[in-house]
């Protein structure tokens, strides 16, 4: 073990744990990335999950910079941030729930009709409007590394992260795309992505509806 680390070793130790919980703490990002992989199959859950580990390194950039608790203590700013992923959950909540009945066969590997730039911008955008995502790393950056920790400390903190995220989010794509599962989900087609697209939709409202305390 490198001796430069030993004494952020419990700083270490409790990024990674909460990093684990909130990578699989249900919520957008694991409805959208579920959403991709049973509908647009493994490869477009693959770059879903993609796009939601980059997103981290948005919220780690403005935390390292101090910026996030500037975003969580200014109304408008916190605002801007929670209405628009809102909105982008509650209008691709709306694709999904409205979207016409598709009797194709899910093969799991295909990525149909959602090319792998939009599955990774999916997850990205996702990722990064939400304002939960945002609190968090205020939590990690103030309550656990402490201000002194050098920059390359803190960077690695931020490949914990971000690697949690990507193992997490395409272990479930990889599960949920298995054909045998798939087979199973192509009997319910219809009536998952009608209750995919409501909880997508009641997810935006309830973060429409959230605070920053």
């Amino acid at each position: 073990m490198n001796l430069e680390l030993l004494p952020y070793l419990s700083e270490l130790i409790t990024v990674g744990l909460v990093a684990t919980f909130m990578a699989i703490s249900p919520g957008a990002d694991f409805l959208m990335v579920t959403r991709n992989s049973i509908f647009h199959g493994r490869l477009a859950g693959l770059y879903s999950s993609l796009g939601v580990s980059l997103a981290i390194w948005v919220h780690v950039a403005y935390s390292i910079a101090g910026l996030a608790i500037i975003i969580a203590n200014s109304m408008l700013l916190f605002s801007i941030i929670k209405y628009l992923g809102a909105a982008y959950l509650i209008y691709i909540g709306w694709k999904t729930f409205s979207s016409k009945p598709d009797s194709g066969v899910m093969t799991g590997v295909e990525n149909k009709n959602l090319s792998n730039f939009s599955a990774f911008k999916l997850g990205f955008i996702t990722n990064v409007l939400n304002p939960k995502t945002t609190i968090f790393f205020l939590s990690i950056f103030t309550q656990v590394v402490d201000p002194q920790t050098p920059l390359l400390i803190q960077l690695l903190y931020g490949v914990i992260i971000s690697l949690a995220h990507l193992i997490w989010f395409s272990s479930v794509s990889i599960f949920l795309s298995q054909p045998a599962l798939l087979e199973r989900f192509q009997t319910y087609r219809n009536t998952i992505e009608k209750t995919l697209g409501f909880v997508l939709m009641g997810f935006g409202l309830k973060v429409a509806t959230s605070s920053n305390s």
